[in-house]
């Protein structure tokens, strides 16, 4: 994505962040918060009065040069229709609600305009379980969790990590399937507790999501550390690349080391790196 504002490629970066679309004068305050992605919310952030101004908003700053991913109503629904009037032939970047198939996602793109990627917000129970083709569309750079909307279908707590468990492998496995970097996790709701935000990092970086969703400023230092690696992992990453040998199997620290051993070893370090 290139605009004047600096914007890490969505299909790489790491920390998201929501601003609600009827509130422009918060866009450049985002943008500048450290977050790697704004996300301006056409859909639950914004009242369903407020999304004609919203709309506009968006655009406007579109126009001006701004990047960001906007955040489309589900398909299905008359907001959605609207916010791809308002923005066909504007937006480059879009999330997709509720995505439920990859038909969803590459209709979506195609009435936007030629070379539309989509990061598909999986909140259903049906998307969940379309993971894996979703995933492996075209259009599609990214999967999300949508974990509030997920939780609530599910009838389970939103800050279960248990009880979310299959939902968030399900989406690391079908990223890994089809080649896209570590799937982008949900929201922590709590907007003080900067520990549980980098405790619920950290949880879904072990089942290999590489990004997270905040709502607020303050939580995208906290996801940030989360999703690192530790320093135990990289102390022991350096060991492991210490005595590599071309996958040679060996014994490092008591435990077997081969190629795919070293593999994890290198990508941990350049995630502490990059940061990616």
């Amino acid at each position: 994505m290139s605009a004047r504002t600096h914007v890490v490629d969505p299909r790489i970066a790491t920390t998201f962040l929501f601003v609600p679309g009827d509130r422009p004068e918060r866009f450049g305050r985002a943008a500048s918060a450290g977050a790697e992605v704004v996300i301006i919310d056409l859909e639950d952030g914004v009242n369903p009065s407020a999304r004609p101004a919203a709309r506009d908003n968006v655009a406007s700053w579109l126009r001006s040069g701004e990047a960001a991913v906007v955040r489309l109503n589900a398909r299905g629904t008359r907001d959605h229709t609207l916010d791809l009037e308002a923005l066909r032939g504007v937006a480059t970047h879009v999330m997709l609600s509720k995505t439920e198939s990859a038909a969803e996602a590459e209709s979506t793109a195609g009435d936007l305009g030629l070379g539309v990627q989509v990061v598909a917000l999986l909140e259903t129970a049906q998307g969940i379980a379309r993971a894996s083709a979703i995933a492996a569309s075209d259009v599609v750079i990214r999967l999300a969790l949508g974990n509030v909307d997920l939780a609530t279908e599910l009838g389970v707590d939103a800050d279960d990590q248990q009880a979310l468990l299959t939902a968030r492998s399900l989406l690391a496995i079908a990223s890994a399937a089809a080649g896209l970097a570590g799937p982008v996790d949900g929201v922590t709701t709590n907007l003080d507790d900067t520990e549980r935000v980098t405790a619920d990092a950290s949880h879904a970086s072990s089942l290999g999501f590489r990004g997270k969703l905040c709502v607020h400023p303050r939580q995208i230092g906290a996801a940030r550390l989360g999703l690192a690696p530790s320093a135990a992992q990289i102390s022991w990453a350096e060991r492991i690349l210490a005595t590599a040998s071309g996958g040679e199997a060996r014994a490092v620290d008591g435990t077997m080391v081969d190629r795919p051993v070293e593999d994890r070893a290198r990508d941990i370090l350049r995630r502490a790196t990059t940061g990616a």
